[in-house]
C-alpha cells in the first residue's frame, strides 16, 4: 500500500526514498492488483521512471522542485496526453494519441508530479458502474465482486488498491463523488470553471469538471493547489485569485460555521438505512467540532435527475456528432452494400463509424439527445429543462444565505454488485440522486469516507458549498477527518 502524497513528499525531503523507489513501488502495486482490478486503460513505466529520475536529479543538483516533485499520479483517460493515448475507454478513440496535453496534465508536469498511466473509465464518461468501458470492467478494491462507481471508476479505484496516492477524475454529474464514496476515498468537484477544462474530451460542457482524488483532505488539497486557475484557452474558465487551500487546514474549530442538513435527500424513498445513519453520525461529529447544525430545503430537488438526463444527453449528442468516420474517430473499412446503395458512400460510412465506434448507452444518450434538440421537441424538453435548472440554481442560492456549507448522501446505497443495474437504465441514473444538482448549479462538492457497512463496504457523506468555495469544503473536511479514521481504513487485497 503506497503511502500518502505528504507522506511521500516527507520520504523524499528527508532522503528516506527517492522519487525513483516510489515509482517503481507504484508499479509493483499495478502489477500485484491490476490483474482484479483493471483500474488502468495504458500505464508507461519507462516513461514513469525517467520523469522520476529527471526529478532526482533536480534534486541531486539543488535546483527548484514543484510542489508535487516525485509523487504519483493517474490520470482518468478523458484528460489529452501527448505521450500516451486518450481513449475515452472507447472504440471510437481507441488508436488515438492526442498531439498535446490538457491543461491539467501540463500543470501537473510542472508541479514535477510523476504520471504513470491512464485509467479505466465508463466510455465518454458515460455511466455509474465503469461498466460500459470497452476495456473491461473496472473492479472494486473491497469487494471484487462489486462496482468502484462511475465514471471515474478507474480513478478512484486506483486509489483504493494503494496504487497510486493521488489521481484525476471528471465530473459532469457525480463522477468524482459517487466512485470516491464506493472506494472509500476522498473525492472533490471544484466549481464550475476553477479549473481549466482544456483538453478535456467533452461530454457534456456545461457540466463536466475535473478534479481530485486521494485518501485525504490533505492530499485533495495538494493536488486542487497544482491544477487550479486560470486559463485563456477553455472559454468558461474563472479568472479568479487562487487560495493557498493547504492554509485552510490548520484548525478543526468549526466553532460560527452552519451546516445545512438535507432532509429531504435522508428521508428519499430507496436510501440505504447505513448510508442514512452514516449522515446522522457525521452531524453528530460537526456538531462537536462547533457547527450549528440548520434543517435545508431544496425545493426542486425532485427535479434535478430528470433535469440532468435531459441536458446531459442533449449536448453529448452535439458533442459527439464530430465522432463521424471522417472528421474524427474510428472509420469502418467494410460497409454494407445494401446501406451504401440506400444512403450512399458517406452517409453509409457515418453508420457504420459510429455504430462501430459507439458502445450502447453512448448510442441511448446520443439518440435521447438528439430527439430533446429535435424540432418541435426542444421547447417541451431542453428549454424546459434550462428553465428548471434556474430554479435549481435559485434553490442553492436561497439555501446558501441559511448555511455556509449542505451536508447529505452521496449515493442512496454503498457499492452495488456488478451486473445489477446494468441492464437498467432508470436504476442506474438514479443513483445520480444526490450529486447531479452541484453540477447544474456548478458550485463545488466533496465525498468523504464515513465507515463501512455491515458487509465492509465503505459508506459516504457529502459537503455542497457555494461557488469557488473550495477551501471551505477542505476545512470542514479536513475537520472532519480529524476526528474520525474512516479514511485510514484500507481494503484487505
Amino acid at each position: 500500500m503506497l503511502d500518502s502524497a505528504l507522506e511521500i513528499l516527507r520520504l523524499q525531503s528527508t532522503g528516506e526514498a527517492s522519487a525513483v523507489d516510489v515509482t517503481e513501488k507504484v508499479f509493483e502495486s499495478i502489477e500485484s492488483s491490476e490483474s482484479s482490478i483493471n483500474a488502468f486503460t495504458h500505464v508507461d513505466r519507462d516513461l514513469a521512471l525517467a520523469t522520476a529520475e529527471a526529478i532526482d536529479k533536480k534534486r541531486r543538483a539543488g535546483e527548484p522542485l514543484g510542489p508535487l516533485a516525485g509523487v504519483p499520479v493517474a490520470a482518468k483517460d478523458v484528460l489529452c496526453t501527448k505521450d500516451m493515448p486518450t481513449t475515452c475507454s472507447s472504440n471510437m478513440l481507441r488508436h488515438f494519441r492526442p498531439p498535446y496535453d490538457a491543461t491539467v496534465i501540463e500543470k501537473l508536469r510542472q508541479a514535477d508530479a510523476v504520471i504513470v498511466g491512464k485509467t479505466n473509465m465508463d466510455e465518454f464518461a458515460m455511466g455509474a458502474s465503469t461498466e460500459t468501458s470497452a476495456f473491461g470492467v473496472t473492479r472494486n478494491p473491497w469487494d471484487t465482486s462489486r462496482t468502484p462507481g462511475g465514471s471515474s471508476g478507474g480513478a478512484a479505484a486506483c486509489v483504493a488498491a494503494g496504487n497510486v496516492p493521488l489521481s484525476l477524475g471528471s465530473d459532469t454529474g457525480g463522477s468524482i463523488r459517487q466512485p470516491s464514496g464506493f472506494c472509500g476515498v476522498t473525492g472533490l468537484k471544484p466549481t464550475y470553471g476553477r479549473v481549466s477544462r482544456y483538453g478535456l474530451v467533452a461530454f457534456a460542457s456545461s457540466l463536466d469538471q475535473i478534479g481530485p482524488i486521494g485518501w485525504s483532505v490533505p492530499d485533495v488539497a495538494l493536488l486542487l493547489q497544482a491544477i487550479s486557475g486560470f486559463e485563456p484557452r477553455d472559454s468558461t474558465s474563472l479568472d479568479r485569485e487562487v487560495p493557498d487551500y493547504t492554509s485552510a487546514l490548520q484548525t478543526s474549530d468549526l466553532r460560527g460555521l452552519r451546516i445545512g442538513v438535507l432532509r429531504d435527500a435522508l428521508e428519499a424513498d430507496g436510501i440505504d438505512d447505513q448510508v442514512r445513519a452514516a449522515v446522522h453520525d457525521a452531524m453528530q461529529v460537526f456538531k462537536s467540532a462547533g457547527a450549528e447544525l440548520v434543517d435545508v430545503n431544496l425545493p426542486h430537488s425532485e427535479y434535478w435527475v430528470p433535469t440532468y438526463y435531459v441536458i446531459a444527453p442533449s449536448e453529448a449528442s452535439s458533442n459527439l456528432s464530430r465522432y463521424d468516420g471522417a472528421h474524427y474517430g474510428h472509420r469502418a473499412t467494410e460497409l454494407d452494400p445494401d446501406q451504401v446503395e440506400q444512403l450512399g458512400p458517406l452517409h453509409a460510412t457515418y453508420c457504420k463509424s459510429r455504430g462501430e465506434g459507439f458502445g450502447a448507452e453512448v448510442k441511448r444518450r446520443i439518440m435521447v439527445g438528439t430527439y430533446a434538440l429535435s424540432e418541435g421537441y426542444a421547447d417541451q424538453y431542453y428549454n424546459q429543462a434550462l428553465k428548471a435548472r434556474r430554479l435549481i440554481k435559485g434553490d442553492y442560492d436561497t439555501a446558501f444565505t441559511q448555511a455556509d456549507l449542505l451536508l447529505g448522501p452521496v449515493s442512496p446505497t454503498p457499492a452495488f454488485p456488478l451486473g445489477e443495474k446494468v441492464d437498467d437504465p432508470i436504476q442506474m441514473y438514479l443513483c445520480d440522486l444526490f450529486t447531479v444538482g452541484a453540477n447544474l448549479a456548478g458550485i463545488p462538492a466533496i465525498s468523504l469516507p464515513a465507515g463501512l457497512n455491515s458487509e465492509g463496504l465503505p459508506l459516504a457523506i457529502q459537503l455542497q458549498a457555494p461557488a469557488l468555495q473550495e477551501a471551505r469544503l477542505l476545512f470542514a473536511g479536513a475537520a472532519y477527518q480529524t476526528t474520525t479514521d474512516h479514511h485510514q481504513q484500507r481494503p484487505n487485497l
